[in-house]
């Protein structure tokens, strides 16, 4: 977390995140390249590096759409999602290779500007053999542009956290249109069940790691009902780790209840960066610590520790006989409420 923009924060992790990237990299195309001429050695360096770049794009698209719902399900891949915009301005780099040779050797050969031609040149949108896939290609990679064009945080603080979520949300939008351009490409140029078969399985998979997790979520996510005094009963203090929290669901919202030094303090389970699920973190040095980027807020106030300005709402914890009890009335982002004391035996 940091009160300054700077390009990219190159601490330990972040070099062994784009080490290991780049290396995977080097490694699938070296595989591919060595594959491809032993079974296809006539094949020429423009369509190697078309194929080669295309495939390595798309199998990591799939590795960064795994990577969220692999989080919800098991808090291991949590470091997987601290830089996954790195691995994704990486694919959108390989993908625009893909787009650069393929614009090149299909299109620029003809007295029609190349990106016009990508346009003009088939317009059969009335037939599925014969689709303009390469229209879908563009239009997805120029989603993947806008996302890693406005990647740093720099673009989330100006165009504000919901239009930039929504923005980047679009990247299911891209993995449609790809999945449809790869489809409808393979049809009208070397149709193979294997691709197919991969492909299909490519796609299930991904819908259905979503899935899981999203009934996962659902299940905990009902909503908790009032006991005679309005609050709502969170559960045993056993079940609240140290420096941890457990999430409740209330009118709506989900509220983090946390454990710390012999106390107990709910906040909004929402960070202001990104959404990120604050009851997944846990307390450092004080604070409570979302677990996608880092940002931090006092647990008694809900306020970003200075020079930040980040504020959360803040709810009353109730204690009796072992039972953590809520209100779910929120007070206003960043007021102090007192916490609740846990008695010593």
């Amino acid at each position: 977390m940091g009160h300054r923009y700077t390009a990219v924060l190159w601490n330990r992790q972040k070099k062994i995140y784009d080490l290991v990237i780049l290396l995977a990299i080097f490694l699938y195309l070296l595989l591919f390249i060595l594959t491809a001429r032993f079974l296809s050695p006539g094949i020429t360096g423009e369509t190697m590096v078309i194929r080669a770049t295309g495939s390595l794009a798309l199998l990591m698209l799939h590795v960064i759409l795994s990577i969220g719902p692999l989080c919800r399900l098991n808090r291991r891949f949590l470091p997987l999602l601290y830089n996954r915009r790195h691995l994704g301005v990486s694919m959108f780099v390989i993908a625009a290779i893909h787009g650069v040779f393929s614009v090149l050797q299909f299109h620029s050969l003809g007295n029609v500007n190349p990106l016009v031609s990508v346009f003009a040149s088939n317009q059969d949108y009335d037939s599925l053999h014969n689709f303009p896939f390469q229209t879908l290609g563009f239009l997805g990679l120029t989603i993947f542009f806008l996302m890693a064009a406005t990647s740093h945080d720099f673009w989330l603080a100006n165009l504000g956290p919901r239009f930039w979520k929504t923005l980047h949300m679009m990247v299911y939008v891209a993995y449609g249109l790809i999945i449809m351009h790869v489809m409808l490409g393979i049809v009208q140029s070397e149709p193979s069940v294997i691709l197919v078969t991969l492909l299909g399985a490519g796609f299930l998979w991904i819908s259905g790691l979503h899935l899981w997790a999203g009934f996962k979520e659902a299940a905990a996510d009902r909503e908790k009902s009032l006991d005679r005094r309005g609050y709502v009963l969170v559960g045993e203090l056993g079940q609240i780790p140290e420096n941890g929290a457990v999430t409740v669901v209330v009118n709506g919202e989900k509220v983090a209840v946390f454990r710390y030094d012999g106390k107990l303090s709910a906040i909004s389970n929402v960070c202001k960066h990104q959404n990120g699920p604050l009851g997944e973190g846990k307390i450092v040095d004080g604070c409570v610590t979302c677990p996608w980027h880092g940002y931090q807020y006092l647990p008694h106030n809900g306020c970003s520790p200075p020079p930040f300005t980040e504020k959360v709402a803040t709810y009353d914890v109730l204690l009796e006989e072992e039972k953590v009890y809520l209100n779910p009335k929120p007070y206003p982002e960043g007021t102090t409420r007192n916490p609740a004391i846990i008695r010593q035996n």
